[in-house]
Parts: C-alpha cells; sequence; structure tokens
C-alpha cells in the first residue's frame, strides 16, 4: 500500500522538519489527519499560542467560526515566507460547511491564491491557499 493511502497527509506535501501551526482545533477534527502530519513531519502540532513562524498553517474552519477572511489574514501572519495554508472545512452535507465560492473570495480577499483542493478525510475538505511572494 502506498503512504498516500495509509497517511491522508502524505497527499498535502508536508515534509519532515516543518512546523506545522493548527488554528480552530475542536473536538470535531480529524485526529488520523493530524497523527499523520506528526508522524511525516515528526513533530507535534503547534497552537495558535506558538511565537514563531510556522511552514505551514492547518485551519480548521467551520460556517460558524467567525469570518473567514479575517482567520486568513491572521493566518498570514504566522507563516514564513513561501509557506502555505491548509484551509480545512467540513464537506457538503456536514454540519459547518462552507459554500466552495464563500471560501474562494474570503481567500482573494485576504490576498492568498488557491492551489489545489483535496478531500483530506471522511468530513474534511482541504483548499491549498498560497499568498503571494513579498
Amino acid at each position: 500500500m502506498t503512504t498516500e493511502r495509509t497517511n491522508p497527509a502524505a497527499r498535502l506535501g508536508f515534509q519532515p522538519g516543518q512546523v506545522v501551526q493548527e488554528i480552530g482545533y475542536d473536538e470535531d477534527v480529524d485526529q488520523d489527519l493530524r497523527e499523520g502530519i506528526e508522524s511525516i513531519t515528526g513533530q507535534d502540532l503547534v497552537d495558535e499560542d506558538y511565537d514563531d513562524v510556522a511552514d505551514t498553517v492547518l485551519l480548521w474552519f467551520r460556517e460558524d467560526d467567525g469570518d473567514l477572511t479575517d482567520a486568513l489574514v491572521d493566518a498570514i501572519g504566522f507563516l514564513e515566507e513561501g509557506g502555505v495554508i491548509w484551509l480545512l472545512t467540513p464537506k457538503s452535507g456536514r454540519d459547518g460547511y462552507l459554500e466552495p465560492s464563500d471560501v474562494n473570495e474570503a481567500a482573494q480577499t485576504a490576498g492568498l491564491s488557491q492551489t489545489k483542493s483535496v478531500s483530506v478525510a471522511k468530513d474534511w475538505a482541504g483548499a491549498r491557499l498560497i499568498a503571494p511572494k513579498r
């Protein structure tokens, strides 16, 4: 079996040694995905209180979590130059689902470009967002 099939985090491009900052953690997040990311990077995920920049921000976001554009702008501030935001939202039909057009609009307003959309877990879809070069 390929690593991608056994570890969904492998499809998201994580690398050993990367610092991954997790925002929006709640009991509904996918633990297998979180553990998969930690097994690839070899490090625990860091939380909102981490006081350095991260290679990747993992942003779990649901419809009732507030303003997505604001959350994305905040996430950009946590990123290393050239870093990536993985925006994870509930899939269609799940509680907290966001319309793809809303995600796209918020990303554009925040100055981000969406480069990839993938199914990351049973209940979660992921959008890979990158900031333009500064």
